[in-house]
């Protein structure tokens, strides 16, 4: 990370704004409520379909679209590069002596930075967008694709407004509304020219429709007598019809409103109020869009509508707004245009600040895997700049599993002058930032592997073979010890392959794809050496791992031999309380009666919930044993944990744990629970830093005594 780029993140940080201001929009509750009613998995695969159609077609329905545009008078011009765009609307600019030009919002035009280009020629281009023009007053570029000055306070604008028009005003919403009311009104009238973008553009008929809340637009499209519309051609659909979805989404995921306040539809040229008839100029702009929609990875991209609702529910933009991504499309989908509208190399600090809790992925209208393609421009910088030589040494020792199991038992005999009670919980000197902001875990003194062959278990029944991971056999191996006694309740008999090693996971999320596909071919043998019925993993990353990515992982890497292999290995998979709740519906799990009514709250992974999708099953489990359970705000909001993260970007981290257990502790719950070893060590840590009374458990800890044992009818 470059030292620039670690000081924005500081100082966004101390921003207070910046903190706060989704907080105060409540963007979930009110996005829940506009789409009251209405199926969104349903209308959102509706929107990919469409969209999904248009990235393979993409230049059939530009010749398709400039046809039909063309036939009602519209001119059309092909741009396949942003100067290119810049050099066309200046010569009309030129051609037409143009001065002033009048602009709706468009992140097309923010995209090859127009104003500034028209500028270096003598043209004045004015934003008529409220928030717009508040940033170009500011001299700041847009830190929301839908709100422009979202991380401006009251205040702040009342102090750009009165430096433009020369008197103090005061920071009254209304009051600031009624200037830029008056300032702007003027600027439809002195401009030559209009600029728009589009939302949609349809090629059967060669029809605009944009959409805006202020109206601003349709004065911009109005008033001057030459209108140029700037359009990424992501921007195409095929028919009329494929309009009214993404007319029915953008709203509500953007801003939560039912319907936007204003809809236009251009269709062709109309009279001006002179007679004359209206110049109309569209520009349909590539600039990679092509390329990308010939990618197999990235072709998905092209399906975004521009909500930015994968910016409202992000937790590294909540905290740090939208200037610290670096250009000018910011968040999750941001990162991923700025890689190709710009270049791969460009995003190398900005894909560092998605921590992959997916969040993104569950509100995009588009059914863009957002988290799945800013792994995967990690894994392309990775393959083409190289990782660094620490973080390259890790991933290798990690994979070497003698070599990392000795090293963890070695730091487990270091660690002792600072352990105390299973925490690290000061460092000395150049280390002591690491144990800051919470408590370290401590390296168990003999891991799992060692505890197992001790345990006594039942012979006869069923067998399970038990996938630990790395940090329930070295760090939390009482989880472990749970696990298997909860699983003997159920009269199956756990083993515990000792050749198996860390799951690939901390390779996979550093782009490292081929050492995770290695960690992937090194455990497949010991987890199949026996017949077992099921894999059970009581870790949600590993879990993803298993279930989801290893033969993905393995395809990819050119080791297709071994996919079968993962697949059985998928198929057989569960996590923990997705076993549990199975066996207490069987009835091979049965709850003790009388047991002490005891309060816990339930933070879901995000790789529980969004990689493999448990988080019913969990709260089954910990409510059939008798467990008041108590739900927190924002249960499945990162805990900011996601394995390296911590250390890359501690202060983002430490800011999403803040928040996290502020809202476990609101619930006045006796246990905060999550079923990831990871998550744990997080919470754990954090509480054991602010002194809370609070507990972090892993499920199995919690279940450990509250079963019958098989044949015990008395409870």
């Amino acid at each position: 990370m470059s030292k620039a780029f670690d000081q924005s993140i500081t100082k966004a940080l101390e921003n207070p704004n910046l903190g706060g201001i989704l907080d105060r929009w409540n963007y979930p509750a009110t996005r829940a409520k506009a789409y009251e009613g209405v199926d969104f998995e349903a209308l959102r695969g509706e929107i990919s379909a469409i969209k999904g159609e248009a990235a393979g077609h993409l230049p059939e329905l530009a010749d398709q679209f400039q046809k039909s545009a063309e036939a009602r008078g519209a001119k059309v011009f092909r741009a396949s590069s942003p100067q290119a765009v810049l050099d066309y609307i200046l010569g009309i600019c030129q051609s037409k002596g143009v001065k002033k030009v009048a602009k709706s919002k468009s992140m097309a035009s923010e995209e090859i930075h127009l104003n500034k280009f028209l500028a270096e020629h003598g043209i004045q281009a004015d934003e008529t967008d409220l928030g717009e023009w508040i940033v170009q007053l500011a001299h700041q570029t847009p830190s929301h694709m839908v709100m422009p000055a979202l991380h401006l306070t009251k205040e702040e604008v009342a102090e750009i407004f009165s430096q433009e028009v020369k008197r103090p005003l005061s920071p009254e919403i209304q009051g600031l509304v009624k200037v830029a009311r008056k300032e702007l009104r003027e600027k439809f009238f002195e401009a030559d020219l209009g600029v728009t973008g589009a939302n949609i553009a349809i090629a059967e008929t060669g029809t605009l429709v944009i959409m805006t809340n202020e109206g601003n637009a349709r004065l911009v499209t109005t008033l001057p007598k030459i209108h140029v519309a700037i359009v990424g051609i992501e921007k195409l659909v095929p028919r009329f019809a494929d309009a009214a979805p993404i007319l029915r989404a953008l709203p509500k995921s953007a801003t939560s409103q039912l319907i936007t306040s204003y809809v236009s539809m251009i269709t062709g040229p109309v009279p001006n109020d002179d007679g004359t008839m209206k110049d109309l100029h569209i520009i349909l702009m590539d600039n990679q869009r092509t390329a990308m929609a010939a990618d197999p990875e990235f072709k998905q991209a092209l399906q975004c509508i521009r909500c930015a609702s994968c910016l409202n529910v992000c937790p590294v933009y909540r905290l740090v707004g939208g200037h610290v991504f670096g250009h000018i499309y910011t968040g999750g989908i941001g990162t991923i245009l700025t890689a190709w509208f710009n270049e791969l190399k460009t995003t190398e600090d900005i894909q560092g600040l998605c921590i992959g809790c997916g969040k993104c992925n569950e509100v995009c209208p588009g059914k863009i895997d957002i988290a799945g393609l800013i792994l995967e421009l990690r894994r392309r910088l990775a393959k083409k700049e190289g990782l660094s030589f620490i973080q390259k040494s890790a991933l290798q020792i990690i994979n070497n599993r003698k070599v990392f199991h000795a090293m963890l038992r070695a730091a487990s005999i270091a660690q002792k002058p600072f352990a105390k009670d299973g925490f690290i919980r000061h460092l000395p000197m150049f280390l002591s930032n690491l144990a800051e902001h919470r408590s370290l875990p401590a390296i168990a003194p003999k891991p799992f592997r060692d505890l197992f062959p001790e345990i006594r278990q039942p012979k006869g029944g069923g067998k399970v073979a038990f996938y630990a991971g790395c940090a329930i056999d070295f760090v939390s191996p009482k989880v472990g010890v749970a696990v298997v006694k909860v699983l003997n309740q159920a009269g199956l008999e756990v083993i515990f392959p000792q050749e198996q090693s860390c799951c690939g996971i901390p390779h996979w999320a550093s782009g490292a794809n081929e050492m995770a596909a290695l960690a992937a071919a090194h455990n497949l043998g010991p987890l199949l050496a026996e017949d077992v019925e099921y894999v059970v993993t009581a870790c949600a990353t590993c879990a993803t791992a298993l279930k989801k990515e290893w033969p993905h992982l393995l395809q990819q890497q050119g080791m297709g031999g071994l996919v079968p292999k993962a697949e059985a290995v998928a198929a057989k998979t569960v996590m923990f309380t997705e076993l549990v709740a199975k066996l207490i519906q069987e009835g091979r799990l049965t709850p003790k009666d009388g047991m002490e009514l005891q309060s816990v709250t339930y933070h879901d992974s995000c790789h529980a919930k969004r990689h493999v999708g448990i988080y019913k099953e969990p709260r089954a489990a910990l409510s059939a044993a008798g467990f008041d359970l108590r739900e927190m705000n924002e249960s499945d909001t990162c805990c900011g944990m996601g394995g390296s993260y911590t250390v890359k970007q501690p202060e983002l981290s430490m800011g999403m744990l803040k928040r996290k257990l502020d809202n476990a502790e609101q619930t006045g719950a006796q246990y905060l629970c999550a079923e990831c070893p990871g998550c744990l060590i997080q919470l754990g840590g954090g509480l054991d830093k602010r002194g809370s009374q609070l507990q972090a458990k892993h499920p199995a800890e919690l279940l450990e005594d509250r079963f019958k044992d098989p044949g015990d009818t008395e409870g």
